[in-house]
C-alpha cells in the first residue's frame, strides 16, 4: 500500500497510544507500516512534525464534532451552554485517543489549524458573550488547560483504588475529615466535569460588564 501522510500519522497514533510520547520513535511507526524509517521522511520532517500533526488530527476531530453539537444546540441556548458544549466535545475526543491529552499538552509548539481553529472559535463565543477581550484570551487558555489537566487525571487513573487496612483508613478519616469524610459530595467523572465547567463559566460571567444580558 502506498505509503502517505495519512497513513504515517494513523501508525503514529497507534504506536503513540502504546508506548507514549517520550518514547515514541520514526522507526517503530515505519515496523507498523512495514515501510523503512527513511521512506518516511519524505512525507514527515520527523518526530516533532509528526506529533504536530497528530495532536492537530485530534484538535481537528473535535472540531468537528463540536461543530454538529453547537448546531444540535436550541435557539435559547445561551453563551454558556455554547462554551460547555465546546469544552465536552474536546474532553470526548480526547479521551478517544489514549494519551489524547498528553499529545496536546507536550505536542511542539508548532502553529495547528486545528488547534487555532478550536481556540478562535472559543475567542469568538466569550466575545458575543461581552467578556471584555482584555480577559477572554486567559478565560479560554484557562478552559483548555483545565479540559487538558482533567483528561490527563482520567486517563492516567490508576485501574484498581489504593488499598487500605481498616485501622489505616480510621487514621486518614481522623487525620483528612474533608478528603475522606462524607461532608463533601463523591461525584462521577462525568457529573466532576460538568460542574467544574459551570464553575468556570461563573466566574467568566464575573467579569462582564453589568450591562451585558
Amino acid at each position: 500500500m502506498k505509503l502517505t501522510k495519512e497513513r504515517i500519522v494513523d501508525a503514529g497514533m497507534a504506536v503513540f497510544a502504546e508506548v507514549g510520547y517520550q518514547n515514541l520513535s520514526m522507526r517503530q511507526v515505519a515496523d507498523r507500516l512495514d515501510a523503512h524509517a527513511g521512506s518516511l521522511y519524505y512525507h514527515v520532517r520527523g518526530k516533532d512534525e509528526l506529533l504536530a500533526l497528530m495532536a492537530d488530527r485530534v484538535c481537528r476531530r473535535a472540531y468537528d464534532a463540536g461543530t454538529e453539537a453547537l448546531a444540535a444546540l436550541p435557539p435559547t441556548a445561551g453563551w454558556s451552554d455554547r462554551v460547555t458544549t465546546q469544552a465536552t466535545t474536546l474532553r470526548h475526543e480526547l479521551r478517544q485517543h489514549p494519551g489524547g491529552a498528553q499529545l496536546l499538552a507536550e505536542s511542539p509548539g508548532v502553529l495547528s489549524t486545528g488547534g487555532l481553529a478550536l481556540m478562535e472559535r472559543l475567542l469568538r463565543t466569550l466575545l458575543d458573550a461581552e467578556l471584555p477581550a482584555e480577559h477572554c484570551g486567559i478565560a479560554a487558555d484557562t478552559l483548555l488547560s483545565h479540559i487538558t489537566g482533567f483528561v490527563l487525571q482520567e486517563q492516567n487513573q490508576p485501574t484498581a483504588p489504593p488499598t487500605a487496612t481498616a485501622a489505616h483508613y480510621a487514621e486518614l478519616r481522623d487525620q483528612f475529615p474533608l478528603v475522606t469524610g462524607e461532608l463533601i459530595p463523591r461525584l462521577s467523572q462525568d457529573e466532576k466535569f460538568a460542574r467544574s465547567i459551570r464553575l468556570l463559566c461563573t466566574g467568566f460571567a464575573a467579569l462582564r460588564p453589568p450591562t451585558a444580558a
